[in-house]
């Protein structure tokens, strides 16, 4: 199983003899740094290039490709080295940036070929030389870290960063272009049936390297987004993330981190070739936009092309009203500046009622042409929204979508789940869905209060816990559906019994893993259990056997639903809950919480870490949601299924049926 790194993220190596393999979309040169603790090289004669491609314990090919494979012996490169970087870079006579070739894929393999730790180097643009992995010594066992460190001033640029001075480093970087072109070949690639093939799953922006760049332009113009995510198939997961990284969506303005991330990692799911893409957009009569294309972005995939479809009509939309708002705030301003020069001088005060006037049409006139703009803009993504709105799969789509009538389970994971819409009051029916991250990388929070918003505070008690408990049913049936049968187990912790109508869905389809826990003493057993896989899990990826596991252990996704929290919770069974939110999404253990903060007010600032590790949801529409660009407050509504519509039910029968037939 391949370990899906994020920019970052670390994976324990388990054998010292290992194989690198990079598949590219055009030729690239494979290059190895040996550097020491410090991450810095000792000289030119540290990098392993065409020109002199062996060193101990290795040796990178000899000439620019668009697959490389080689083999790196780490109990053979010396006592000094504790860092082998993979370095790629664009050889001479190719692309000028790697923002305009496929993302390249880096693996670290086995001698035999068993996948350990791949990347997709996403988010690369003006960059011609990147360090995409890196082996490191710590403690004296050996790991693999994604880096993804580009250099728009090329090897050159790259190696000073390593430590060489700036002429030893672009007379290297000389040397490595000379033999490149010298040799003059292209190897011939690696059979398919050999080349890296990433797992299932997908990512959220992370930091840019030293050239701060973001992701390059994909097909509609935007700016694709960074990854920094990991794609991970349930257990054993690679390790807890790598460090926070910046958000590119709405952030939950509650008090946690961000909340809303439209990210892909543009990476091929098989080795094989991407699906075709869409038909090219109509032209559009003269002065017009094209006619839109569902689609109509980068990726490997229809899933994928969608995906990034979403994100860019996310902050399309985000970006129109921004200068709308922006255009109207400067036309205000210039108004009462123009007004207080024309009260300022008394001779004006009684004869100054035509430069009032003046002033005040010419704020008329900027606000109707920044208005014409933003309904330009914004029919434009209505007209997008119609055509991509049809075409989403099930896991992007609304429950009243036709696409659930019939729907099969899948063979691989989804990118990300549909967890309601988002909009903005310039266009209330303009709704952009929300879409989160799978394997969830924080918990979700369904707020059930009635002082976390005004629509909170005028819905009834009762009403507002029951459409609370509902969301949590939709968001658990669905996760269940658009994943392949057996991928996750359901807990549901509901100690007072309260919501029985609710769980019936789950309860009377037989996908829970066990009957809800209810009392005190259910409810410890089930975080006991739960506890309990955490930590072998944990301990299983420090020891580097991750497959070694007991066999009482589920290594299926574990889901555990919570309602009405703190009911029904001692102090041991709170900390337990705080150590699953904390280090449960690493190792593939969930939370979906459905509590009211005001009602575990008597912990204080004890259980604050825990709600700002989770992500905030409300039953009812609430502007909770801000993004960091421009700070705009996002309506956010849940997606729910039709009044007396079976199509949940339906779903949850589909996952019972696919279950039983995938048993032996």
């Amino acid at each position: 199983m391949t370990a899906e790194l994020v920019r970052g993220q670390n994976h324990p190596l388990s054998q010292s003899r290992v194989e690198i393999r990079v598949t590219a979309g055009a030729p690239v040169l494979a290059l190895a740094a040996v550097c020491d603790g410090e991450g810095r090289l000792t000289g030119p004669g540290a990098l392993a290039h065409p020109g002199s491609p062996a060193l101990p314990g290795l040796q990178v090919p000899g000439a620019a490709a668009a697959e490389h494979r080689f083999a790196v012996d780490l109990g053979a490169v010396g006592p000094a080295v504790d860092q082998v970087k993979l370095v790629l870079a664009l050889p001479p006579g190719g692309p000028t940036r790697f923002g305009a070739v496929p993302a390249p894929y880096a693996a670290v393999t086995g001698p035999a070929g068993d996948p350990l730790a791949g990347y997709a180097l996403t988010g690369l643009d003006p960059e011609t030389a990147v360090v995409a992995l890196e082996l490191y010594r710590r403690q004296g066992a050996w790991k693999v870290r994604a880096v993804g460190q580009g250099y728009a001033g090329g090897l050159a640029a790259l190696l000073a960063d390593a430590g060489l001075n700036a002429p030893a480093a672009a007379e290297l970087a000389s040397a490595v272009a000379g033999a490149a072109a010298a040799d003059g070949r292209t190897r011939a690639p690696v059979p398919a049936t050999a080349a890296p093939t990433p797992p299932q799953g997908l990512a959220v922006p992370g930091p840019t390297g030293p050239t701060g760049t973001t992701g390059p332009t994909g097909a509609t113009g935007r700016q694709d987004p960074e990854p920094a995510t990991v794609p991970v198939p349930g257990v054993p997961y690679p390790g807890a993330p790598g460090p926070a990284a910046p958000s590119a969506g709405p952030a939950d303005t509650s008090g946690g981190p961000p909340t809303v991330d439209y990210v892909h990692p543009r990476r091929r799911r098989t080795s094989e070739p991407p699906e075709p893409a869409p038909a090219a957009a109509a032209p559009g009569r003269p002065g017009e936009p094209p006619a839109p294309v569902a689609g109509d972005a980068s990726g490997w995939s229809m899933d994928e092309r969608l995906y990034n479809q979403v994100w860019g009509m996310f902050e399309d939309l985000a970006r129109t009203v921004a200068a709308y708002r922006s255009a109207c705030d400067f036309a205000d301003s210039r108004l009462d500046r123009e007004l207080d020069q024309a009260l300022s001088d008394p001779r004006d005060r009684t004869t100054g009622a035509p430069a009032q006037a003046a002033a005040r049409a010419r704020r008329e006139e900027l606000v109707a042409q920044a208005k014409a703009a933003l309904d330009r803009d914004l029919a434009q993504l209505a007209a997008e929204s119609g055509v991509v709105e049809p075409a989403l799969p099930a896991a992007y789509a609304r429950w009243s979508d036709p696409v659930w009538q019939g729907h099969a389970l899948p063979e691989e994971a989804p990118m990300a789940l549909r967890l309601g819409d988002l909009h903005l009051p310039e266009r209330p029916d303009l709704r952009i869905p929300m879409l989160v991250r799978v394997p969830l990388e924080r918990g979700l929070w369904i707020d059930n209060g009635r002082t976390g918003s005004e629509a909170a505070m005028a819905t009834d008690t009762d009403r507002l816990r029951k459409a609370a408990m509902d969301m949590a049913v939709a968001h658990a049936a669905r996760l269940l559906a658009v994943h392949p049968a057996g991928r996750f187990s359901v807990h549901v912790i509901d100690a007072a019994g309260a919501a029985a109508a609710s769980l019936g869905p789950l309860v009377h389809s037989g996908v829970l893993a066990a009957p809800p826990a209810a009392g005190a003493a259910g409810v410890s057993e089930t975080l006991a259990r739960l506890t309990r896989r955490v930590d072998l899990v944990q301990m299983a990826l420090r020891a580097g056997a991750p497959e070694e596991l007991p066999p009482d252990v589920d290594t299926a996704e574990q889901l555990l639903i919570v309602h009405d929290f703190p009911h029904g919770f001692d102090d041991r069974a709170v900390t337990q809950l705080r150590y699953l939110a904390d280090e449960g999404p690493a190792v593939g253990v969930h939370l979906l919480l459905v509590a009211d903060r005001d009602e575990a007010s008597a912990y204080g600032p004890l259980l604050d870490p825990l709600w700002r590790s989770l992500m905030r949801l409300t039953p009812v529409p609430d502007d909770h949601l801000a993004d960091p660009w421009v700070g705009h407050h996002w309506t956010f509504e849940p997606d729910l299924p039709p009044p007396g519509s079976l199509v949940l039910e339906e779903a949850l029968q589909r996952v019972a049926t696919a279950r039983r037939h995938a048993r032996p």
